[in-house]
């Protein structure tokens, strides 16, 4: 980067926000302004910051402009990390070259960024052009149709190679499915190193490195954070500050980075890649082991082992030595071809993969206390219904740990989102990052408060927990005046076969009186499709259900069209972004609360409960709370927006935990009474 102005000799943060905003057509936000003086602070204090900010607040210039002002002062770079694509786009593709183009003048040169992404999602050129395959799914050995298509697509990507300037994934428009795009990928264990491969000079990942390690501002993904931080590697340029947006994704997004799998084909995988590499009777060693474990978990049943069961044991213990025995027979790096290196590579990375996994599952039950124990194991099944085979998951019974020496030990943090501050507190959320709880005053939706975390005076204090501060700035929509919560006390508590008709006839009265313009978000498939099916002949406006097309295209559709009502699930609650007439109506059907029979869901909540703890609050009813108060956030998303959230699930008023729920949604005008909100749904369709 070029050498970098003393801060001193810089504009200050407000000036710089203001020119950002005129640039960008907006104006000047409160919450806007004490976010940005916020972030500044904790950026020249190094004390991590939570910042809640409601929708159209204007969080991304709030966080930017000090962050570009934090990089170019200290001459170093500054990393940004979301949940989505679309954020990333945003960022990368809007927002980031009009700040960069409002404050070249003021900064003395124009701020620079990238996007950096895993290794998988950039195309490889030494395997695009190498002899090296990869071994087909199982259930397309003998699909003729299927082997045509996967060429078809094959011969596309390698058209595409030739026109691409990054080799991004996500630039391929169509896309192409998994099994086609690990064809022309590999992954950090399967690179060969820019100096060992014959087209490193060339390769589209580290090109995309290099330009990150030059930019002032890096975006990237929460994935590729935590595996930046799990690591002993960097895979990260070097970084004093990290931004996390959407940061309610956080945890959720770690863990899933931190789990392992395994499977009888993944061992059989890695037999056949040491192929010719080693003596066939240590592959064939490995080959048998990987179908004895096939044959140990299709005669046990999916769920969490709080033991290991014997068989298991000694399956797992065989594909181990055999591993061990492959990996040592490969050898130490040496000097070969280019085709052999990368095979040879591609069956390291495999071997290291099932050996590191089942060392990790046997190590877990060398303690015998489930809740003293770091990782979680069960058994699962993935793959279409007619082919469905059994998978051994492990991971993190949690990710604070990690966060916290990885993350929080090592750079000033800021994480924002719309929602962070639960039951009007950021304790719950905090105490996943593995942040000490706040001291002083809660954080209320809409009151702009502040307060620390690690409170000096608390005698139990540990002297090492990280630093942090908690603020929100509200939001600027007046929820109290543009949005009703109104709460079906009088429907009976949901059951367990589907939506009663109680439930349908409130969503039909609900939808009539609003003339469609109804979001309806229900906590699983199965309950949107019967909403729609049971309503499609009932109701006069158009219904759509998650499903029918393409979501985007739904979105699009029921956006465009006043009167149309879309039904769906989970990624509906936090993927629709609908200003204007078209939504003045969501609908939730239940407390989205997490499925009882998931394995580290039951898992982390008997943690919680043998610390002393409530597991059921500190686990299930945190996560409902988070995908209500983001399924709320879908009502108002412009200034003019009016509407009603209607929560059917009675529960939320009646159960002692209905509280914390309602304290975590945004500030609206409450009601139980079903007739004033239909009046005031019929108002708006009027109006």
């Amino acid at each position: 980067m070029p050498l970098a102005a003393s801060s001193t000799d810089l504009p200050g943060v407000a000036e710089l926000l203001e020119e950002a905003v005129t640039a960008v057509g907006g104006s000047r936000r409160e919450g806007q302004d004490a976010m940005a003086q916020a972030v500044r602070k904790a950026l020249s204090s190094g004390e991590h910051l939570a910042v809640q900010a409601g929708t159209g607040t204007g969080k991304s210039l709030a966080y930017l402009v000090p962050a570009i002002r934090h990089a170019m002062a200290r001459d170093t770079t500054v990393v940004i990390s979301t949940a989505t694509i679309a954020l990333q786009r945003q960022l990368v593709d809007r927002d980031l070259p009009r700040v960069a183009k409002a404050l070249k003048k003021s900064l003395g040169r124009e701020p620079t960024f990238a996007i950096l992404k895993g290794r998988r999602n950039y195309l490889c050129l030494n395997k695009l052009h190498g002899d090296d395959t990869a071994e087909p799914e199982d259930d397309q050995l003998f699909d003729a149709f299927a082997i045509s298509a996967m060429g078809r697509t094959v011969k596309r990507l390698h058209e595409w190679a030739s026109d691409t300037e990054t080799g991004d994934r996500d630039e391929l428009v169509p896309g192409v499915p998994d099994n086609a795009w690990r064809q022309v990928s590999v992954t950090a264990r399967e690179c060969l190193g820019v100096s060992r491969c014959p087209v490193g000079e060339d390769c589209f990942a580290e090109k995309a490195r290099g330009e990150a390690g030059r930019a002032d501002v890096v975006v990237t993904n929460h994935a590729l954070l935590a595996i930046d931080a799990m690591g002993d590697a960097n895979v990260l340029p070097e970084h004093d500050v990290v931004v996390i947006d959407e940061a309610h994704e956080l945890v959720d997004r770690v863990t899933g980075a931190a789990t392992g799998e395994l499977t009888a084909g993944t061992v059989t995988a890695a037999a056949r890649r040491c192929g010719k590499l080693v003596e066939d009777s240590l592959a064939d060693r490995l080959a048998e082991a990987g179908e004895g474990l096939g044959m140990v978990l299709e005669d046990l049943p999916p769920g969490r082992w709080e033991s290991i069961p014997q068989a298991a044991t000694g399956a797992l213990t065989v594909i181990r030595d055999a591993a061990g025995m492959c990996r040592q027979a490969l050898g130490s790096e040496r000097k070969e071809d280019p085709d052999a290196a990368t095979g040879r590579k591609l069956a390291l990375a495999l071997l290291d993969e099932v050996s590191e996994n089942v060392v990790r599952i046997l190590k877990t039950f060398e303690e015998s206390d489930p809740a003293k124990r770091y990782d979680v194991v069960w058994l699962g099944e993935q793959g279409p219904d007619g082919a469905r085979h059994k998978v051994l998951r492990v991971a993190p019974l949690s990710v604070g740990g990690l966060l916290r020496e990885r993350l929080f030990g090592q750079r000033t943090t800021v994480l924002t989102s719309a929602t962070l501050a639960l039951g009007g507190s950021f304790d719950a959320l905090a105490r996943q990052w593995g942040l000490p709880p706040e001291k002083g005053s809660s954080a209320r939706p809409g009151g702009g408060t502040e307060s620390s975390g690690g409170d000096q005076s608390d005698p139990v204090r540990d002297p090492d927990a990280p630093r942090w501060k908690g603020l929100d700035v509200g939001s600027p929509f007046a929820h109290g005046k543009s949005g009703i919560l109104y709460i079906a006390k009088h429907l009976p508590p949901p059951g367990r076969d589907g939506l009663a008709p109680e439930y349908l006839d409130e969503i039909a009265g609900l939808v009539e009186a609003a003339g469609g313009r109804t979001l309806g978000l229900f906590s699983s498939m199965r309950a949107a499709k019967q909403a729609t099916e049971a309503l499609r002949g009932r109701l006069s406006v158009p219904l759509l259900c998650q499903g029918d097309d393409a979501t985007m295209l739904l979105v699009k559709r029921f956006a465009e069209d006043t009167e149309t009502c879309l039904f769906g699930t989970l990624s509906l609650w936090q993927g629709v972004d609908v200003p204007g007439p078209s939504l003045s109506c969501v609908i939730i059907d239940r407390i989205p609360f997490p499925r009882p029979d998931d394995p580290l869901v039951a898992a982390r909540q008997k943690a919680a409960d043998s610390r002393g703890g409530n597991g059921f609050l500190t686990v299930s009813a945190t996560h409902a709370a988070l995908l209500l108060a983001q399924g709320a956030g879908r009502l108002l998303r412009g200034n003019d927006d009016r509407g009603v959230v209607a929560i059917l699930d009675p529960r939320i008023s009646t159960a002692r935990y209905g509280g914390f729920l309602r304290a975590s949604l945004p500030p609206f005008w409450q009601t139980t009474d079903p007739e004033k909100v239909r009046a005031a749904l019929t108002r708006l369709r009027e109006a």
